[in-house]
This record gives C-alpha cells, sequence and structure tokens, in this order.
C-alpha cells in the first residue's frame, strides 16, 4: 500500500470520459463540496465526458442529472440510466421498469425478514425513491455496522439468488444481472467506444468495495484516499490513491489530469 502512487503518468493524457462513483467519492461526511462541483464543470469544460455511476437511489440519480454537471448517471448500481438528450431528461432500463418493480418488491420483503433477525438495522430512508434496489442503512443515518455483520448479511441475501453489493454506507441488493460493471460497460459501447478505446480513454474514481470491479476493467483507475480503509479486502486496486478523501481526492485528481493537457 505504501508503494501506491498519487501521480498520473502520461498515458492518462488519453482519457476522455470520468467514471465515478458518488457517495463518500464525490461527497464526504454526507456532504457535497463546492471542491466537487467546480472539479465537474472544469473537467466538461475541458472536453472530458463524466459519468456518475451509483448505487444512489432513482431519486437522487434524478436530481444529480438535472442539475450537477454530468453527462449522464448510471443509477442504482446500473439499474437505470438517466442521460440529457436535447435538453431533456430521459430515463430508461434494459429490463421494463414493471419487472423490476415487481422484483423490487420480492427482495424487500425477503431482506425485511433477513433484518427481523437484526433489530438493530433498516432500510435507507431513501428506499421509497428507488426502482430497483433494496438497500440497508449500514453507516449513512447510523453508525458504521461492524464489517462481520455487514458480510453475514450479504451473504443472506447472495443466498437468496439476488445481488448484492456494500459500498461505505448501504447494503445494497437486487434481482438481475446489471451492475456498475456491466451498464457502465454498455454505455461506453452505445457512445462508439470499442474495448480497447474504453481502457485507453475511460477511468474510474471510487472509494469502497463495490467499486472494485470498475477497477479491474478500467486499468486507469482511481481511489479517493479513503479506499485505504478497504485495501486489505478488495479483490481489485486502483492503480493510483490520492491524498485526499472523498470529494477532495476527487477535485486533486481532477487537477491532476487537466494539468496533463
Amino acid at each position: 500500500m505504501n508503494s501506491i502512487t498519487n501521480e498520473l503518468n502520461s498515458d492518462w493524457k488519453e482519457v476522455d470520459w470520468v467514471l465515478t462513483d458518488v457517495d463518500d467519492t464525490l461527497t464526504w461526511h454526507g456532504q457535497l463540496p463546492p471542491e466537487t462541483l467546480v472539479a465537474l464543470q472544469t473537467l466538461r469544460d475541458a472536453g472530458k465526458k463524466v459519468l456518475a455511476v451509483t448505487g444512489a437511489c432513482a431519486g437522487w440519480c434524478d436530481h444529480i442529472a438535472q442539475l450537477w454537471p454530468v453527462d449522464a448517471v448510471l443509477g442504482e448500481n446500473g439499474a437505470v440510466i438517466m442521460e440529457k438528450k436535447g435538453g431533456f431528461l430521459t430515463l430508461r432500463s434494459d429490463t421494463p421498469l414493471e419487472a423490476i418493480r415487481d422484483n423490487q418488491a420480492k427482495l424487500k420483503a425477503q431482506v425485511l425478514e433477513i433484518l427481523a433477525d437484526y433489530p438493530d438495522l433498516s432500510l435507507t430512508l431513501d428506499q421509497a425513491y428507488r426502482l430497483c434496489e433494496v438497500a440497508i442503512d449500514i453507516g449513512q443515518n447510523r453508525p458504521k455496522v461492524d464489517d462481520a455483520i455487514i458480510e453475514e448479511i450479504v451473504a443472506k441475501i447472495h443466498a437468496l439468488g439476488a445481488h448484492a453489493t456494500a459500498s461505505s454506507i448501504h447494503i445494497n441488493a437486487w434481482y438481475g444481472e446489471h451492475s456498475k460493471k456491466a451498464t457502465a460497460t454498455a454505455f461506453l459501447k452505445e457512445k462508439g467506444l470499442t474495448d480497447e478505446e474504453i481502457v485507453r480513454h475511460a477511468c474510474y474514481v471510487g472509494d469502497s468495495m463495490n467499486d472494485q470491479y470498475m477497477f479491474e476493467i478500467l486499468p486507469k483507475s482511481v481511489g479517493v484516499a479513503n479506499i485505504r480503509n478497504y485495501w486489505e479486502r478488495l479483490a481489485f486496486h486502483p492503480s493510483v490513491v490520492m491524498d485526499n478523501p472523498g470529494g477532495y481526492g476527487f477535485a486533486e485528481f481532477a487537477n491532476k489530469l487537466l494539468a496533463l493537457d
């Protein structure tokens, strides 16, 4: 870990697409630093495409897509894509929304059964604004839950045949084959990038366990400083780590990237 660099080499000059997680990558301690918005706008002013790739609820993603300087939002771990076209926001999903809602209702009942054994835990306050996922609060509006309990609950959800991943603040669970990795790859190919071009021209910025498979597919990957909290548990690591946490680390990265041009 001590040998990991915070510097970008000349290969990063080819980056045209900046994909980024949101919670604790663009935010910090539940707040959005002004430096984050400035960095996002500066990237776009420089001609970079910026995609938020997040487990955040559809309601939060709508806000991000409408008001933040981003080109699109891949929300609820890739379940939905929100993108402005011709000045108007669009919402789409590879799975019909009716089927998504049916799967969500089934999984919500199953997750609540699991949580009956954990009376101190509950679904997230934003559950009502989710289209696909069921989310458990493990550190957003409550003290951080012990890692062993998080892993235990994730394993129980997997035993249902559902997907589950833990971020710094939520356990996100869903039925279906979407993921950050699958939806991000499909989106970039839809924009005309080949597999080789994705590796050359796209990067990803993240902070926790649910970002590791994005680190896997994009060699140009960035961890903000708080990724160190998960370093020993990650199967795949970012190639560079910033000195600053959360949105401050994202702004640090943006400044380094743009200084290469």
